[in-house]
């Protein structure tokens, strides 16, 4: 099954998809990790009618800011209501996986009310056809919050591409001040993840003023773009920073082989050379291997694939016995996986939200410790989840015979 299931526009992708004809077949199963037990959660719904939203960010008094792919930014109030959407956004191309996707607040963003998001870019390829490109821009959210103010574009992938897939586009604000952005390498050209002339596969480093650091590990390189912090990606539309102090990102896969991977500066991520998945219908891919010296093994993997999306590392304890653990939306799958790790390796996997039946496109850590998805639907909802309290037993104490 394909594992890039971002579910919009079919019609609009055109002749890509008479190349994954073979999207019905999956591939065989490998070992996962044990089923991890734990706490469980129920979903609390706090806005519905939402348009695909892409992603949810924080914002003081209570309220959030949603992302639609569709290309529009809403704020939705403590109560529920989601508001008309804001003025002033640049040109968004939507159609197929592309559209107006991430969204975060700046680090000060109470202070200077700042807001990063990402977005499909419209422009010319480099043979002059309509083409597009994933860009991020920042800008100050407006005092009645109706619109934005001083857009700036702060980066664009090169070169753009006629296609409507694989832009991939999370943003995430490193405690350095460093923005990261990864970038899906457009499907068609694949082979682009393994040269350092382009911005195709690859996650970029950058100032929060969309400069370049000097200590970005290709500088200086001939013929390499000073962007690029590492390479070989596919399609990674989840990323956060974990604990360790590292950026983090989840992968679709082909037909298997969907990642977690940790990109470090200067990594090989290894795509299209090696991958856990097998070609759409069936085949190798790349050199038909795994793994290969010289290019960084994923930190884990799922086949069949589950099409993971947003994640974050849960902080706090409003969840008993899941701090530390890597929650991950799963948009074919259909559910929230909680990923259980120890050191270098994964311990435990727990499935949650199930029954809900929904796509998860993200999933978001307020500062007061809830956690909330975001269901990618055409009525898409925003949830809070709640743990749920086991009850009490006759004797009046939880657990007790």
């Amino acid at each position: 099954m394909h594992s890039d299931s971002g579910g919009g526009g079919l019609a609009a992708w055109g002749a890509a998809l008479a190349l994954v004809a073979g999207w019905g077949l999956v591939a065989p199963a490998v070992a996962q990790p044990a089923v991890a037990a734990g706490l469980e959660v129920q979903a609390e719904v706090v806005a519905r009618g939402l348009t695909h939203p892409w992603a949810v960010a924080f914002l003081p008094g209570g309220r959030w800011l949603v992302s639609e792919r569709v290309g529009r930014l809403r704020v939705v109030e403590p109560d529920g209501r989601v508001g008309p959407p804001l003025d002033g956004l640049p040109p968004v191309q939507a159609g197929g996986q592309g559209g107006l996707l991430d969204v975060i607040t700046d680090r000060d963003h109470a202070q200077n009310r700042t807001i990063h998001f990402c977005y499909t870019e419209p422009g010319a390829t480099p043979d002059g056809r309509p083409g597009n490109s994933t860009a991020w821009a920042s800008a100050r959210l407006s005092d009645d919050r109706r619109r934005l103010e001083d857009v700036q574009v702060r980066f664009s992938q090169s070169p753009k591409w006629a296609g409507a897939l694989h832009f991939g586009c999370r943003l995430v604000h490193a405690p350095d001040g460093h923005v990261f952005l990864t970038l899906g390498e457009r499907f068609q050209r694949a082979a682009d993840a393994q040269t350092l002339d382009n911005h195709h596969g690859k996650v970029v480093r950058l100032r929060a003023d969309g400069t370049v650091p000097p200590d970005n590990p290709f500088v200086g390189r001939p013929g390499a773009l000073p962007e690029i912090w590492s390479l070989g990606h596919r399609n990674p539309q989840g990323a956060t920073w974990g604990p360790d102090g590292r950026l983090w990102i989840t992968e679709h896969g082909p037909q298997g082989g969907d990642e977690i991977n940790r990109p470090s500066a200067g990594a090989n991520h290894g795509w299209p050379v090696v991958s856990h998945g097998e070609r759409y219908g069936g085949g190798p891919i790349g050199s038909g291997a795994s793994a290969a010296p010289g290019m960084a093994p994923s930190w884990h993997q799922w086949t069949p694939s589950i099409a993971p999306s947003g994640m974050v590392f849960v902080q706090g304890d409003r969840y008993p016995g899941w701090r530390g653990s890597l929650l991950v939306g799963a948009l074919k799958a259909r559910r929230l996986v909680r990923v259980v790790p120890d050191g270098d390796r994964v311990v435990g996997e727990q499935v949650l939200l199930a029954a809900l039946d929904r796509r998860i496109r993200d999933v978001r850590q307020s500062p007061d410790g809830w956690l909330f998805v975001l269901t990618d639907e055409p009525d898409g909802q925003l949830l809070r989840l709640r743990p749920v309290v086991p009850p009490l037993s006759p004797r009046g104490s939880a657990g007790t015979p």
